[in-house]
């Protein structure tokens, strides 16, 4: 699993930096979520879809580790090794191995691209079969306005407007779809939702793959060795911003337009 392997590659090679680490400061908004570590790194990702879930019953209450009021103070590690499950703790964890790859990236000797969006370092000057995980609007208009051959894995239609629904496809035929695509832009969705590893184990040889969003901030070493040649990252530049974009209900748009920046880590 891409989250796992990540993990393991922390421990082993920063163990003493992470080790001691807390979750200071939590905010769980709308579409997005922050923390701040106890180093001052701040993460955010995109919050897991509730899949359904139901109000639990009396005695199914959960009150104990990563429920509310039981999260700030805690340590990180017991954070990203808990076997719990859910939708806030599977977006923290992806928030917090943002916030500890934030500091990593900017030491480490990755080729790393300020202010650009992914597609612009994708060679888009021949018609290509592009395949898209996630129905990112802009790049739905633009690439179809430049003629290439689009497809657009989705849970749901009807999160595309009424004239990008010709590019619709069920996102459970990705893997009769992936193969056959020069280009897969993925959403950083994916890492939450942990969907990830099942998408790129259809990708074939050649392919130029892009994991972006404001989730595909961790390291990216084990997304590289499974195919994925460009990360569109977030760099935070403004936590007090960061937090109250994330509380008055932003989105990835709002907090590039106030509170952070896009970087592209690119494989060597």
């Amino acid at each position: 699993m891409i989250i796992e392997q990540t993990l393991d590659i922390l421990k082993s090679r920063h163990q003493s930096r992470i080790e001691n680490l807390t979750l200071m400061k939590v905010r769980l908004g709308m579409h997005l979520s922050a923390v701040q570590l106890s180093d001052g790194s701040c993460g955010v990702a995109g919050n897991a879809p509730g899949n359904g879930q139901h109000a639990p019953r009396k005695k199914e209450r959960d009150f104990g580790d990563f429920t509310p009021n039981q999260i700030r103070g805690r340590k990180v590690l017991d954070l990203l090794e808990t076997p719990k499950q859910g939708p806030i703790i599977d977006t923290l964890k992806i928030a917090v191995l943002n916030a500890i790859s934030t500091a990593l990236l900017a030491e480490a000797d990755y080729t790393v691209i300020e202010d650009k969006d992914p597609i612009e370092l994708l060679d888009l000057t021949q018609k290509r079969k592009i395949t898209m995980v996630g129905a990112f609007q802009s790049y739905i208009r633009n690439l179809s306005a430049a003629g290439h051959q689009l497809q657009v894995l989705e849970m749901n239609a009807d999160s595309m407007g009424e004239d990008l629904q010709k590019y619709y496809v069920p996102a459970h035929e990705y893997p009769s779809v992936i193969p056959d695509s020069d280009v897969v832009i993925i959403t950083g969705l994916t890492l939450v939702n942990q969907t990830i590893d099942g998408l790129l184990s259809h990708i074939t040889p050649g392919t130029e793959v892009v994991v972006s969003g404001p989730s595909a901030n961790i390291l990216p070493e084990v997304l590289f060795s499974n195919g994925v040649t460009i990360i569109g990252a977030t760099r935070i530049t403004d936590p007090e911003i960061l937090f109250s974009t994330v509380g008055e209900g932003g989105s990835g748009y709002h907090l590039f337009r106030y509170g952070a920046r896009k970087i592209c880590v690119v494989r060597g």
